[in-house]
């Protein structure tokens, strides 16, 4: 099992952030790079629940995202082409005093099979530095889009 963390700040409130996370509209691919628009599925949405199978370039996860806490959200992964157990997401957003929110990004990756474990294993070496950079990369276009929509903090 391969646990990867990560962490930005972020100039967008904890809720624009989660607003952002759980936007499974079109265009969902320019906020999230790892989620092709053609590979998602929205099987249900809730006012803080939601269930949708996601992914790119042949690796799909269905997950269960859950924002009930709105400082703690978590994606659990349900059904995988390659992971399984323990898999998902956790983001932990914490409000800074200056106004900026503070992201803290777990991700796991238990392999269900063979090509799950080959994968989780090079996520947790070679493939950490391109999960960082598109983990900043998603941050960054949320903040984009708050600021090229006018939205005000909340």
């Amino acid at each position: 099992m391969a646990t990867i963390r990560f962490h930005e700040t972020t100039t967008a409130t904890p809720r624009q952030f989660i607003d952002g996370l759980t936007d499974f509209g079109p265009g969902r691919s320019k906020l999230f790079q790892n989620s092709a628009d053609a590979s998602l599925e929205v099987h249900s949405v809730g006012a803080h629940e939601a269930d949708v199978t996601e992914g790119s370039g042949g690796v799909w996860e269905r997950l269960h995202y859950d924002w009930t806490d709105p400082q703690h959200v978590k994606l659990t992964t349900t059904d995988s082409n390659l992971f399984g157990g323990a898999s998902g997401h956790t983001y932990t957003l914490t409000p800074r005093p200056d106004g900026t929110t503070d992201i803290d990004a777990a991700l796991v990756r238990e392999g269900k099979n063979l090509k799950g474990r080959m994968v989780a294993g090079f996520l947790c070496t070679v493939g950490r530095h391109s999960l960082a950079k598109a983990f900043a990369a998603s941050v960054k276009a949320i903040e984009t889009r708050i600021k090229t929509s006018g939205a005000t903090l909340s």
